[in-house]
């Protein structure tokens, strides 16, 4: 159960593809959808006996959609132990205060996916791409994480096709890469505008806004303006850190010791109270963005308007 899907149809796929042989799964192997059916045939399904084969499998996705489950109890008070049932229950948590819940943590394994923070997701790429035995550039990772979002059954189709394309014989993806494959612009994309703005560099971030501009489906505003506003709550925690090596600022902010000079320059240029007011400012353009005390929604203008502001 839980709000990150993805590790559901990673436990999922390995059960329904490891457990049984290709020939045990014609009758032993059981896909439900929550939507089409009721708790009484999922127990009565789970009570069927193997045929020919140690175990069964029985798969409920969706069961979330299940109105009855609480029923589910009766079968767990005395469950088939050649039955193995896998209960989906995306999205959302079952009560961990019930009956049920209490069962089926004493009677198999409750596993509750929950959705990775933000300042996980580089390492998580990063594991993922060892699995497919490569590795990566921090600079192509975090333009993946910033630009794909924190869906990680999104990430993984992305890392999928970046691994695929690149062929065998490229080992270590750069950020050239993921422009290529991915179609993320290692130039125009928010890490780039991030880093121009923490640097004043006004010439880079003023192509880059107006790229944006020019490109609004490909560079929501409102992804924009959640990056800058992590970047400039990072850097507020920076200019209150007692020591701030890079070593220090990387383990204080949970990220690649890669990255942490960027914080060391943006302190440099960005007084405190210039970041409490870039902070305020980035709240105000995202209710702007979202129609709120404006009459212009136009993100050309606004994300032009938002870098002129942050950087003076």
């Amino acid at each position: 159960m839980g709000d990150e899907g993805w590790f559901i149809d990673q436990i999922t796929d390995t059960i329904a593809n490891d457990v049984l042989t290709v020939e045990e799964k014609g009758f032993n192997q059981t896909i439900m959808y929550g939507k089409d059916v009721n708790i009484d045939q999922v127990m009565m399904a789970a009570r069927r006996y193997p045929m020919m084969t140690e175990y069964q499998v029985i798969i409920v996705k969706e069961a979330q959609n299940i109105e009855d489950i609480d029923k589910l109890e009766i079968y767990l008070q005395n469950p088939l132990k050649s039955t193995i049932l896998v209960i989906n229950y995306k999205y959302k948590t079952l009560d961990k205060r019930k009956k049920l819940t209490k069962l089926i943590d004493s009677t198999g394994v409750l596993f509750e996916a929950k959705r990775l923070y933000d300042n996980q997701i580089p390492s998580w790429i990063n594991a993922q791409i060892r699995l497919a035995g490569k590795t990566i550039d921090p600079k192509a990772c975090v333009l993946i994480t910033e630009n794909v979002g924190a869906e990680l059954s999104k990430i993984a189709g992305e890392l999928n096709k970046l691994v695929v394309a690149s062929g065998p014989d490229v080992k270590h993806l750069l950020p050239e890469h993921v422009e290529k494959y991915i179609g993320i612009s290692k130039d125009y994309n928010v890490f780039e505008l991030q880093k121009a703005i923490q640097s004043k560099d006004f010439f880079k971030a003023n192509q880059i806004a107006i790229s944006f501009g020019r490109n609004a489906k490909e560079n929501p505003f409102p992804v924009t303006v959640s990056s800058l506003f992590g970047f400039f709550v990072k850097l507020l925690m920076v200019h209150y850190l007692p020591d701030k090596s890079p070593v220090n600022i990387a383990s204080a902010l949970k990220i690649n010791p890669y990255f942490a000079n960027d914080y060391s320059a943006g302190i440099k240029n960005y007084s405190a109270m210039k970041v409490i007011q870039n902070i305020s400012i980035l709240r105000e353009y995202d209710m702007k963005g979202k129609g709120f005390a404006t009459a212009n929604t136009d993100p050309g203008e606004l994300i032009k308007d938002l870098v002129f502001k942050l950087m003076h």
